[in-house]
């Protein structure tokens, strides 16, 4: 049960995501073409699996997001904010998937499960 939980939590979080930034009147464009590049974040496991894991999870955690998120509003930057969005609908999409942050003895193994 906890499992389902945590896709709908992804799935809740990228529609909202995909609201927020609709409702910007955000080029969707730029977000299909932006959405997996948290991903290149996975090059890290080139150096080893202790130093990828630690950059894929920097990277698939909210908090980054959320504080760019905070900035754009701060800031007033609609750029800040449309990347943000993107960023935090990537990471739902991952957990609605399953995908999550990574322990370092493999890629396939994460919080969520073992993929």
């Amino acid at each position: 049960m906890n499992k389902i939980l945590l896709h709908i939590e992804g799935l809740a979080v990228f529609a909202l995501s995909m609201y927020v930034y609709g409702q910007n009147e955000f080029s969707w464009v730029w977000f299909f073409l932006l959405l997996l590049v948290p991903d290149i974040s996975m090059l890290g496991y080139v150096v080893n699996r202790r130093f990828g894991a630690m950059l894929y999870n920097l990277f698939h955690t909210y908090t980054l997001a959320i504080l760019i998120v905070l900035c754009g509003l701060v800031l007033s930057s609609s750029h800040l904010l449309g990347i943000s969005m993107i960023w935090t609908a990537h990471i739902g999409m991952d957990r609605m998937l399953g995908y999550g942050l990574k322990y370092p003895a493999s890629f396939k193994d994460t919080h969520l499960n073992r993929v």
